[in-house]
């Protein structure tokens, strides 16, 4: 039987570091604080702890965190943000844990600050002097936000490892996939006039719902090419998310924006939709006699698959006793993948918790992740 006592008290301090990251500068935070304490627990047990701050993100930190030799180790990593939270919500702090019917509440306590603690008891329960392979510890900034932690270790060109685990709340099940996200906006400027005369302007709100009809019959299109039936929605998604235009019925509006999300299955590439979308949309300016602009809102996230017959998803299939399966949101794996990791998707926990008031871990969740994460580094470092 596990003691509980040291994971509670190491995800209590990891609570109460706020870290929050979001792309309005009001409710961003630093995540020194955080990884900072996993540095201070990880240096005791023999790890080589390096905190890196992200370049042109001031008060964003990686932490890497190595322990032994070679290129065939294995990689716990996590991001050491949260969303912003509303307080008055919440029925306790979401900056101090709290315990009650079985559960630990606050803010990151599933997403997904609860997943170190699990890696540190995994370790201490392990004689990790006799290491054949490395143990890497990745923490990363800004997942929530930019991606910019996962951003820079690709530019960095490390980690070296064989396997990595994004401990991301799938209650112990391994995702071995996941669809891509990417955000755009295209903004039709025309020109001002008095409404009761068109020829004294050009509206760029009809000239947008000629770009919106084009948009629609791209998405169309998508969804008749690209399918896949181990996703609950198998086809990529286009979502027209918000618009804004104009300034008053009786003039003619001289500018519109359109912002709006496509979520995009294995094997459909970000730079490739953006280069489509560009080529059906540019002509419009000229038929509509109106200037049309793109602007990429998030860098996007590329989808993720990692081949359910692959060695590593075979082998976190068996020591979690769970197939693997696919997730609606995404995740950092894409970009540890790019570092040529084999990469799964697995930590204690249920999304179903995350991003909301009063966000939990149920602690029945934790003793059966040590043990698989236990397991895991046996396996692939012992």
């Amino acid at each position: 039987m596990m003691n509980i006592n040291p994971y509670i008290d190491r995800l209590q301090q990891l609570v109460a570091a706020p870290s929050i990251s979001c792309s309005d500068p009001k409710h961003d935070m630093s995540n020194h604080g955080v990884v900072t304490l996993l540095a201070n627990w990880l240096e005791p047990l023999g790890f080589e702890c390096r905190i890196e701050p992200v370049a042109d993100h001031l008060g964003k930190y990686n932490l890497i965190a190595v322990k032994g030799e070679g290129s065939e180790g294995l990689v716990l990593a996590g991001h050491t943000d949260t969303v912003p939270c509303n307080p008055e919500r919440w029925q306790q702090d979401p900056f101090a844990l709290t315990q009650h019917n079985e559960r630990l509440y606050g803010l990151g306590a599933t997403d997904m600050k609860g997943f170190f603690p699990v890696v540190l008891a995994a370790l201490e329960n392990v004689q990790t002097h006799a290491l054949r392979q490395p143990i890497i510890i990745l923490a990363t900034a800004d997942e929530e936000s930019s991606m910019s932690g996962a951003r820079a270790l690709v530019e960095q060109d490390f980690p070296q490892a064989r396997f990595a685990v994004i401990g991301e709340p799938t209650g112990m099940q391994p995702v071995n996939m996941h669809k891509g996200i990417m955000m755009e906006a295209v903004r039709v400027q025309g020109k001002a006039g008095h409404s009761s005369n068109p020829a004294l302007g050009n509206n760029a709100m009809e000239a947008m719902h000629v770009v919106m009809g084009e948009i629609l019959r791209f998405r169309a299109t998508l969804q008749e090419k690209y399918q896949n039936p181990l996703f609950d929605v198998n086809v990529p998604t286009l979502n027209l998310g918000c618009i804004h235009g104009g300034d008053n019925p009786n003039r003619i509006c001289s500018a519109c924006e359109l912002h709006f999300d496509l979520r995009m299955l294995p094997g459909m590439a970000i730079g490739d939709l953006r280069e489509q979308l560009h080529t059906l949309l540019k002509p419009i300016a000229q038929t509509t006699g109106t200037d049309i602009v793109f602007s990429t809102l998030f860098e996007g996230v590329p989808a993720f698959e990692q081949p359910a017959n692959s060695e590593l998803i075979t082998l976190v299939q068996t020591l979690a006793q769970q197939p693997s399966t696919p997730v609606a949101f995404a995740t950092e794996a894409p970009f540890l993948q790019q570092l040529g990791m084999q990469t799964v998707v697995m930590g204690p926990g249920s999304i179903d918790q995350a991003h909301q008031a009063n966000e939990f871990i149920a602690l029945e969740q934790i003793e059966p992740a040590v043990n698989v994460i236990e397991k895991l580094i046996r396996q692939c470092c012992l």
